[in-house]
């Protein structure tokens, strides 16, 4: 069914409150608010289903964790899954990143495609469905999540605190036409102290902004003689800068940022400045921290020298991104961020990547464990969601495996459908992240057919 003309009516609407809500720096932060993923995040949810209510929709919030709008009746429920917090900003912008500028037919800023883009579609879809007067058995729920890129843990709340699961739903959090298997997702964090000797002492260490992204940045501030500070200073490439300071010098590595589930796609500062630090005469723990890092990750994103490197022809290879670096004089501590094949388990690698760190004095201090999903072409959802996408686009259509981790992974009977297409510019985690208008309406148009589809 269309509802073409519905939304149509609704664009410029949709476009001004996709934009305040861009307009709301929505990153996790640990402040103090009383929110659990703090005030920024917290007030975004506010927005939106302050949103749900002026659209005539009745709305929920859950102990600050998630909110959720509602339309329709029925025992069953069916859920458009979003989530709405965003990773940082990151650097290399160059328009502003909570503005949501129009440009050239595009919107601009931190979550127009990742994930708030999304979201106000779906919460337009939904009133396409409900101005429509499209009779259905099934409510149909929009969840506003507020922690799926720094743990989900707002889903597993919502789980355990008795919310209700959808029969069948989707998260616009990827890619068309449906994507049907996901790799398993690993987030740990390694630490480990030294003693530093020696002619040069790392004094401070700093790579990347979040896990989940190919890190573009890394320094380190060195303390060491003035001659060796110019010794060192010599050996800099065109990616190395080291500057002058007061107690010897800093070394700063450049990258390119990329999505963390795509790590090929960018170059990795932290493990670039790795590499530069083991020509420096350091010594000791330090030394030792240095050159594993350095030799077991580096550039590498395939995880073959810690001996992961796994694949399959349903999801390709294991990918692996060293995505936050922060260091002083004591020791240093690391976040990495692997994904293994769909036909793989976490026994396949976990034991080994953590095997290595400890032979290099390192202690796993955290670790986030999300199994890899997957659901075969002939599942009924699977094959509800690839003929919606076919009657709205008139192209032909098969399920894929992704890298990337969504909120289907958090919640049952849920697999990731959109919000990008075959052949578009994927910006999401990148600087000038941005959604085609165009693109945004389709997504809303599709999204409204897939929730009639799931729901009539």
């Amino acid at each position: 069914m269309e509802f073409r003309d519905n939304i149509k009516q609704s664009q410029d609407d949709l476009i001004a409150r996709l934009q305040g809500c861009i307009q709301i720096p929505s990153v996790y932060a640990d402040d103090g608010s009383g929110h659990p993923y703090g005030a920024q995040v917290h007030r975004c949810l506010t927005y939106m289903l302050d949103l749900a209510q002026e659209l005539g929709f009745s709305t929920q919030e859950l102990d600050g964790q998630v909110g959720w709008c509602e339309y329709g009746q029925g025992e069953e429920m069916v859920a458009v899954l979003c989530h709405l917090d965003v990773v940082p900003e990151g650097d290399g912008w160059t328009v502003p990143p909570y503005e949501g500028r129009v440009i050239d037919g595009r919107l601009y800023g931190r979550g127009a495609i990742d994930d708030k883009g999304p979201a106000v579609a779906a919460l337009y879809a939904l009133k396409a469905l409900k101005d429509s007067g499209v009779p259905l058995k099934r409510r149909g729920r929009i969840l506003f999540g507020l922690n799926e890129e720094t743990g989900s843990a707002d889903m597993k709340y919502y789980l355990s605190h008795g919310g209700e699961v959808p029969v069948m739903g989707f998260t616009p959090d990827g890619e068309y036409p449906v994507i049907n298997g996901e790799k398993g997702l690993v987030t740990e964090t390694y630490a480990r102290t030294w003693n530093q000797s020696g002619p040069v002492r790392l004094t401070q260490l700093w790579g990347g902004t979040a896990h989940n992204i190919v890190p573009a940045q890394a320094w380190a501030q060195l303390a060491c003689s003035p001659d060796l500070a110019k010794e060192i200073a010599s050996l800099s490439t065109e990616n190395i800068t080291c500057t002058p300071t007061q107690d010897g010098l800093r070394v700063e590595a450049m990258g390119v940022s990329a999505h963390g589930g795509s790590p090929g796609e960018g170059e990795n500062a932290i493990g670039r400045l790795m590499q530069f630090l083991t020509r420096l005469p350091l010594e000791g723990d330090t030394a030792q921290a240095v050159a594993f890092l350095a030799d077991k990750l580096g550039m590498e994103y395939d995880g073959a020298s810690l001996g992961i490197a796994k694949s399959d022809q349903l999801s390709g290879t294991l990918t692996m991104n060293l995505g936050i670096l922060r260091g002083d004089e004591k020791g240093l501590e690391v976040r990495l961020n692997y994904r293994y094949p769909v036909t793989c388990t976490f026994e396949d690698c976990g034991p080994a990547v953590e095997a290595a760190f400890a032979g290099a004095g390192f202690t796993r201090t955290y670790q986030q464990h999300k199994a890899r999903i997957y659901m075969p072409p002939e599942t009924p959802l699977v094959e509800k969601l690839l003929k919606v996408y076919q009657d709205c686009t008139g192209l032909p259509a098969q399920p894929k495996c992704i890298g990337g981790g969504t909120y289907a992974k958090m919640m049952p009977n849920i697999l990731a459908f959109g919000p990008v297409f075959p052949g578009d510019e994927v910006r999401e985690h990148k600087p000038d992240e941005f959604i085609e208008i165009s693109r945004l309406i389709e997504n809303t148009e599709i999204i409204a057919a897939a929730m009639y589809e799931l729901a009539h």
